[in-house]
């Protein structure tokens, strides 16, 4: 049986060799909480084994974090520090590859102000913008992971005794990015190859529009010419693959910015700035957002549709099908990084470059003309069900089937 300390190490070395794909030579930022600390410092490790030439780390933590929300001035939320920007920028035209490592808890702001919030994504998103389309092109490597809190552990396991609950937690994270198998680095090969057979198939159709329906969704969402559908693994401006995010279970596009019509409801729970959105419905008319409503966290929702004229729309639409690794664990993560890889999503903001033929080289405008959304938000939401139904509409206005009952139909 492999030990805790054998997973965590086939994790490192899975985000490290297969996540980021280190280079010798390249340098690494690493994004976490101080809680993920004894991880951190084995990325650290696996990085320079494999020839990183110096790894940086940004470090947060939840509780002050929380102390900022509740007694900072209130004018301190519309502003991002200078000099953070000028480290992942100009690490990043140094070649640098960027992991974030995911641990935050699902309720970390709950009952703080809604407008402070949107202040300070606000504020990140206009001052990261920039760093943002180095990412959104895939001229750098990156990876997004996770690593458990006692807070986030606790949401995810309340049943558990206390002292079980990070554990259990630890558990389901190894198993969703394959660490707990004996050959994870291999187990990730065959898992992007077969993520690729439905890439290459949806790319050879060039479907013109999807039609989702379900008993709480009906939205036509178009495709813009030449988009391209991607899953797993991406490779970089050098040539070199990295995995953006572990796990990822997910073949994902751009929609036609103002070609989405109908209404969509979520199916999980949205962890938001530090808040739950549940139980919500969004209306589109020509790719614009019209109406919202939620049972919980509508303040918090409405707020990020206000983001800017971009996070009115959508920026990627997303297929998972109901029977996957994530989604057959019956666990809801109240993490992004998992749900979403349990479930069909869409999200809310700015669109993937690479994700149209040519895209990676256009200018914002040549993108924008294209049919792309552009934001300083990026939000993902899950829609997928067991009841799902999805249709592939090609030009000449026939249909075919693409998920029957939450499921791919071919």
């Amino acid at each position: 049986m492999t030990s805790f300390n054998e997973k965590l190490t086939y994790y490192a070395e899975l985000a490290i060799k297969v996540g980021v794909n280190i280079q010798p030579g390249q340098q690494l930022y690493i994004a976490a909480a101080i809680d993920s600390a004894p991880f951190v410092r084995l990325l650290t490790q696996k990085a320079y084994e494999t020839g990183a030439k110096q790894v940086y780390v940004d470090w947060t933590d939840d509780t002050i974090t929380r102390l900022r929300f509740e007694l900072a001035p209130e004018d301190s939320f519309s502003q991002f520090p200078a000099w953070k920007v000028q480290e992942r920028e100009q690490l990043a035209e140094q070649g640098a590859a960027f992991i974030s490592i995911m641990s935050q808890s699902p309720d970390l702001l709950s009952g703080i102000e809604s407008s402070r919030i949107a202040a300070s994504q606000k504020a990140t998103g206009q001052a990261l913008s920039k760093y943002r389309q180095y990412v959104q092109s895939d001229k750098i490597s990156w990876s997004v992971l996770a690593a458990p809190s006692e807070n986030w552990a606790a949401k995810v396991f309340p049943e558990l005794p206390k002292e079980q609950q990070v554990d259990a937690l630890w558990d389901a994270i190894f198993k969703a990015v394959r660490a707990d198998l004996d050959q994870p680095i291999e187990a990730w090969s065959e898992h992007n190859r077969l993520l690729h057979t439905k890439v290459d198939y949806l790319n050879d159709k060039k479907y013109a529009k999807l039609h989702y329906t379900s008993p709480k969704t009906d939205l036509e969402v178009a495709l813009p010419k030449g988009h391209l559908w991607c899953g797993a693994g991406s490779v970089n401006e050098k040539g070199d693959t990295f995995m953006a995010n572990m796990p990822t279970e997910e073949v994902f596009t751009v929609p036609y910015k103002t070609g989405v019509n109908g209404f969509v409801s979520s199916t999980k729970p949205l962890s938001y700035g530090g808040n739950i959105i549940d139980d919500f419905k969004i209306t589109f008319k020509d790719g614009k957002i019209v109406d919202a409503t939620a049972a919980q966290g509508e303040d918090v929702l409405k707020q990020l549709i206000a983001t800017d004229e971009g996070s009115h729309f959508l920026g990627e639409v997303a297929l998972v099908p109901h029977q996957s690794p994530i989604s057959d664990s019956n666990i809801l993560f109240y993490n992004t990084l998992f749900d979403e890889n349990a479930s069909n999503h869409f999200a809310i903001g700015s669109a993937y470059a690479f994700c149209l033929e040519g895209g990676k080289t256009m200018s914002q405008e040549e993108l924008l003309e294209n049919g792309l959304n552009q934001s300083i938000t990026h939000v993902d939401f899950m829609i997928g069900s067991s009841e799902m139904d999805i249709d592939g509409i090609l030009e000449d206005g026939s249909r075919e089937p693409i998920f029957r009952g939450g499921n791919w139909a071919f």
